[in-house]
């Protein structure tokens, strides 16, 4: 089944912009949203490039404007007549470690990767369940597997959340037209983590959104790209101590 119009949170950057271009060059429909709206123009400019053949929407979106998460979906609805995929991509990664006077950046990480993807899924659940049919896809990580420490301690809890999540809604929806996938990636360089220097098997940008995209398109319960190493490490990881844990984060 080809998923010919896309939707993607947070495109105006990193992974859903890769994405975005990768669906460009498949031909596929995209409706764009992010806060950047400058560079969501320029995004749209440059898939046209692209492919001229394919259209692309763009809106505003704050995620953590929750209300505004219904609307914007629900316009790109009306754009678009039917949307038969939504990928929950917008997050963000800043945090420290408990104690230490950053309560507000923690809890920002928390309203932004989990409560607003709450909404996200709310919002496109609505157009699925209207439509009987849609392909729901979550963007968790690697981190989701285990907990982190310091900065990451949030985050990964985040997108172990996230993944419960999306485990919960693919169990109500078997037997229906509507399918769920949760992608977890491992270390792909963006612009959320340009700042880390020693980060183990990480891939440039392009290499991973291919990778997801691919992982996408076979529409699985749950993928771990780039499969290598992440496919076979996803199980070592669920065996570690607490001090090899400690090591990696």
């Amino acid at each position: 089944m080809i998923r010919q119009n896309i939707l993607i949170t947070g495109a105006s950057s990193g992974l859903g912009r890769g994405m975005a271009i990768e669906f460009a060059r498949m031909g596929r429909n995209l409706a764009l949203c992010a806060r950047r709206t400058d560079r969501l123009e320029a995004l749209r400019d440059e898939l046209l490039v692209i492919n001229p053949n394919i259209s692309v929407f763009l809106r505003a979106l704050d995620v953590d404007d929750h209300d505004q998460v219904f609307e914007v979906f629900r316009a790109f609805k009306a754009d678009m007549k039917q949307i038969d995929r939504i990928i929950v991509n917008a997050g963000m990664g800043k945090g420290a470690s408990m104690g230490t006077g950053y309560f507000y950046a923690n809890k920002q990480t928390a309203i932004t990767n989990f409560v607003s993807a709450i909404a996200q899924c709310e919002a496109s659940m609505e157009i699925f369940r209207e439509q009987n049919a849609g392909h729901l896809v979550t963007i968790s990580s690697i981190s989701a597997l285990r907990g982190a420490r310091r900065a990451l301690n949030v985050y990964a809890a985040t997108k172990a959340g996230l993944s419960s999540l999306s485990e919960g809604l693919r169990i109500e929806l078997l037997d229906t037209p509507i399918t769920v996938s949760t992608v977890h990636p491992g270390f792909i360089r963006s612009e959320i983590n340009e700042k880390v220097k020693k980060v183990p098997f990480i891939v440039d940008t392009n290499v991973g959104c291919q990778a997801m995209v691919k992982a996408i398109e076979k529409e699985g319960a749950n993928s771990f790209v780039p499969i290598w190493p992440w496919a076979f490490l996803r199980f070592v990881f669920r065996i570690l101590p607490l001090r090899w844990l400690e090591k990696l984060s």
